[in-house]
């Protein structure tokens, strides 16, 4: 697998050094020529547009909110396709809307399929990201993530590493266990415990403990899209990006 032809930066984890024309300018002089953007900069499609095409990146994927897929639908549609994307992502539900149980994680996943159903005919697929709470056991035992997949056969997946990695799972087991799912992955690496504190314990790629090596093969056997990096809340956005692309160029 060629890694850095796949490679994507979630533009979330800039979020914190403005302005976005910055951010694009840095990231296609370190190499990169794929950015995943989310919700807030779709608020502002016409600059997020022109910054793209400026510095000759492409947003193949980006995150969007379940709200706006379920309330507009149609707009959110009509802005992927002017700026070239085909996989939008529901990054997560706020905590408050979660489901507490099995039915309720179905539901959601229904839901979720009637989207992707009607997101169809635009030439867009959807697909879900993970965090750590899609694994914890319901009363019935069962894992949220298989509810909601049992219930969307044919939704996608973003598999953030880091996540199920917090979540204390082994990404090899969901990895090949939904590998047909695989559009797209985030890879997120997490610090020792009690190191990078004033980054929320996360670590550039390659610096922290998630053992890239025995996660390849399985990565290279789902065959995914897009290789996507993000850090939740770098100190230095640029040195992440750049010190990460290196370590990720190595595999």
């Amino acid at each position: 697998m060629n890694v850095l032809d796949r490679l994507s930066f979630q533009l979330y984890s800039a979020r914190k050094f403005p302005p976005l024309e910055a951010q694009l300018a840095a990231l296609a002089a370190l190499g990169y020529r794929n950015v995943e953007p989310y919700g807030a900069l779709l608020a502002d499609h016409d600059a997020l547009k022109s910054a793209l095409e400026r510095n000759r990146l492409r947003a193949p994927s980006s995150h969007v909110s379940l709200d706006r897929l379920l309330t507009d639908r149609g707009g959110v549609a009509r802005q992927a396709q002017e700026l070239g994307i085909g996989l939008l992502i529901v990054p997560a539900v706020p905590p408050e809307h979660r489901p507490s149980d099995a039915e309720g994680w179905r539901r959601l996943g229904r839901s979720l399929a009637e989207i992707q159903e009607k997101l169809a005919p635009e030439n867009l697929d959807l697909a879900w990201h993970n965090h750590d709470f899609e694994f914890r056991p319901l009363a019935d035992g069962s894992a949220p993530l298989d509810r909601m997949f049992e219930a969307a056969p044919k939704l996608l997946w973003e598999a953030d590493i880091g996540w199920l990695h917090v979540a204390g799972e082994d990404p090899l087991f969901w990895l090949k266990k939904y590998r047909d799912r695989i559009k797209a992955v985030h890879i997120k690496d997490v610090a020792p415990a009690g190191e990078k504190a004033n980054e929320d314990g996360w670590a550039d790629i390659g610096d922290g403990v998630i053992d890239w090596k025995r996660i390849m093969p399985a990565l290279e056997a789902a065959n995914p899209d897009l290789l996507v990096l993000e850090h939740d809340n770098p100190a230095d956005y640029e040195g992440f990006a750049r010190r990460s692309r290196a370590a990720m160029a190595t595999w």
